[in-house]
């Protein structure tokens, strides 16, 4: 898990200082200075007029990277989450109101899970399909094409590869799991009446692979950032509470705008 340092290009760190510093002539010269300084970015990124002009802005996604956008989202929903006292999961496609919010706004208060959370939404934005070669039986390979966002298909890629290989995989599976589970719990619900749709998991399904996978990822020789480690771990955990702030931020924030943003 990369810390704050470097986190963000200076592109991004000039868009917080022009959006929360308007007054002041010397934004590169500010750019310079707080540039590896994460409390100050921090505060740049709860900055009311950082988030009004994100999230008021149908452009500003085109404007900052995807994760600077997705962090101050973040954050931002940790502040709501501490002023109020639940969130709202759907289920069984009603709304049910679960006094938890403040145990998510908790979570999102570790800065390595607020990091991968937003990077995490950051690689939706951008799914990939690839081809590989695979050993189908002794001597027999095929070519197959595997998407990042089918579950199945990361399966299948991890079954075909050396137990070495799977920490992507496995990590890739649990971040689809969780992405989809929170940011489109009525989608999957939706999607969970058609067994054979690509996303014909119910949101339990979802979240028990979730769980599972992340503890696999946690758990793999490659696992070996103590920061990432840390963190896939704490999600293995606390899937489901992960999810919270994840609705939180489709449901309040981007509503429909989340459809243009992430292509499923």
């Amino acid at each position: 898990m990369e810390a704050m340092e470097g986190l963000f290009p200076d592109s991004d760190i000039l868009f917080l200082v022009q959006t929360a510093m308007p007054g002041r002539d010397d934004h590169e010269r500010v750019v310079a200075l707080i540039h590896n300084d994460p409390d100050f970015v921090d505060a740049l990124l709860n900055d009311e007029r950082v988030l009004e002009r994100l999230t008021a802005d149908d452009q500003a996604p085109v404007r900052v990277t995807p994760r600077l956008f997705f962090t101050a989202l973040l954050m931002k929903a940790r502040k709501d989450l501490q002023a109020g006292s639940y969130t709202v999961e759907h289920r069984q496609h009603q709304k049910v109101a679960i006094f938890d919010a403040q145990q998510a706004a908790q979570l999102l208060a570790d800065r390595a899970v607020r990091n991968y959370l937003a990077e995490m939404l950051a690689s939706f934005t951008r799914v990939r399909s690839v081809s590989r070669r695979t050993q189908v039986r002794k001597g027999v390979w095929q070519r197959q094409q595997f998407s990042d966002l089918d579950i199945d298909s990361l399966i299948r890629y991890g079954n075909a590869v050396g137990k070495e290989r799977r920490f992507d995989i496995y990590k890739r599976i649990a971040d689809v799991c969780l992405f989809l589970a929170g940011m489109f719990p009525e989608y999957v619900e939706a999607q969970a009446r058609y067994p054979f749709s690509r996303f014909g998991r119910s949101l339990e399904d979802y979240e028990r692979e979730g769980r599972a996978f992340y503890g696999l990822a946690a758990g793999h020789q490659r696992a070996q950032d103590p920061q990432l480690t840390a963190a896939l771990a704490t999600l293995a955990e606390n899937f489901t509470l992960a999810e919270k702030p994840l609705t939180f931020v489709s449901d309040r924030y981007l509503h429909l705008k989340k459809h243009t943003l992430f292509d499923l």
